[in-house]
């Protein structure tokens, strides 16, 4: 099954490009099924309320039923103290596997990292470059899963994209989406370095799914990352999306991990919980 992990859908209201205005999906679903993508990943373009927006994207995924997967889209700073209530309608009352989050509105904090952990979803947060910070949040998070749209860069910074590609090998729970990225020698080193860990996206409506999807068929890949890749990978992470845990047991698994990590077998902490996330480097 071919899954694109990056999509937006619905109406903006900020009118300054298409980007806040308006995604329709009418041109993008017709060239995802000639291109042979079978689901997508949707979240809203830029808005002033993503409650509001996030809404219309639920009527969205409602009329697509089966094809569409919705992520709520949330603004780290402006939406500081009801982040909890946004995902959990957007989870509970609209069936959304992930969250979206993008530096041009904010940084990411602890309460949408802490929110993502509750609820067992994985986090796609477009870093705009900022890809040492994504270390940081892998480390403190351990059991949340980021997926960095662009291999870190729209703006295609090499120096940010090789920086996650070391990300990527060195922290298991920290995966990279493939939309956009037009230095392709760089898509290359990712893939070869942590395959399973890029997940096929185009930044649809706006860029052309079956080009972005051609894009990462002429990577050097085995058939099995291929597979995953192309959308296995994004279904093990939402997998467990909505399976809500409570604070003391997110503390007794964190405190479990971190004893692991610091033990005598000289794995360290990405080493210590790598079998949880798909695609994770095995350290011997």
């Amino acid at each position: 099954m071919v899954i694109d992990c990056h999509c937006h859908a619905g109406k903006g209201d900020g009118f300054t490009g298409p980007w806040d205005t308006r995604a329709s999906l009418s041109k993008y679903l017709r060239r995802a099924d000639t291109a042979g993508i079978e689901r997508t990943v949707v979240f809203p373009p830029f808005h002033s309320d993503y409650r509001t927006a996030n809404r219309e994207l639920a009527a969205v995924v409602r009329s697509h039923r089966g094809r569409l997967i919705g992520f709520a889209f949330v603004h780290p700073a402006r939406d500081a103290g009801r982040i909890e209530s946004l995902v959990r309608e957007a989870v509970l009352e609209h069936g959304f596997k992930g969250i979206k989050v993008h530096r041009h509105d904010a940084r990411i904090t602890r309460e949408v990292c802490e929110t993502a952990r509750r609820h067992s979803l994985p986090i796609l947060y477009d870093v705009l470059g900022e890809t040492p910070q994504v270390e940081l949040l892998a480390r403190e998070f351990p059991t949340v899963a980021f997926v960095i749209p662009h291999l870190g860069s729209w703006a295609d910074d090499w120096a940010a994209q090789k920086t996650l590609v070391d990300t990527l090998v060195r922290c298991p729970n920290v995966y990279a989406d493939t939309s956009g990225v037009r230095r392709f020698d760089v898509l290359a080193e990712a893939a070869r370095r942590a395959g399973p860990k890029l997940l096929f996206g185009s930044d649809g409506p706006f860029c052309h799914p079956g080009l972005e999807l051609a894009k990462v068929r002429c990577l050097p890949l085995a058939s099995v990352v291929r597979r995953d890749v192309e959308g296995l990978t994004l279904l093990r992470l939402i997998a467990r999306a909505g399976r809500y845990q409570p604070p003391r047991r997110q503390a007794r698994a964190e405190t479990r991990r971190t004893t692991s990590s610091t033990g005598s077998s000289g794995r360290g902490e990405a080493g210590s919980h790598a079998a949880s996330f798909p695609g994770a480097p095995r350290r011997a």
